[in-house]
């Protein structure tokens, strides 16, 4: 068996760019930087930025172009492909990583007032105008010896 998937959370390094094929299909190309932090050996918190290629096609590519700009938190779920051409101009062989993105989600982002709600690949209705479900937790300590498996 084998698998290919990628998922990154990460903020948009530029614009998103918009293109329509020949068959007329949209493709919209990005990068996202990820960040991690670490204790190096002497003990010293050190930082690291990665920077990723997405590729994103049809609906979900418009939606990027039209709701996403740099500095935007997204999540990108897809599979990482490895493409190479001829340069012309250099006489070399040139490779590119990239991630083919199945599902994009937006991060939060702020929409007045303070308060910050998660936003979607369609505008999303305000608070107010829908109930949001919340998960009521008893008060009392649950006992693990209760629980029947």
């Amino acid at each position: 068996m084998y698998l290919n998937k990628a998922i990154l959370i990460g903020n948009l390094t530029r614009d998103p760019e918009l293109k329509a094929i020949a068959s007329g299909n949209k493709v919209c190309t990005f990068s996202i930087a990820t960040n991690r932090t670490y204790k190096d050996a002497s003990g010293t918190r050190q930082e690291k930025t990665d920077y990723h290629n997405i590729v994103v096609w049809g609906k979900t590519a418009e939606n990027v172009a039209t709701y996403m700009k740099k500095g935007s938190q997204i999540l990108v779920e897809g599979r990482m492909e490895t493409r190479s051409w001829d340069d012309a101009a250099t006489n070399t062989k040139k490779y590119r990583t990239e991630i083919i993105a199945d599902t994009v989600q937006f991060g939060a982002k702020n929409t007045g007032g303070g308060t910050y709600t998660p936003s979607t690949s369609a505008p999303v209705a305000s608070k107010k105008e829908e109930e949001i479900d919340t998960i009521e937790y008893p008060e009392e300590q649950i006992n693990a010896e209760d629980i029947p498996f």
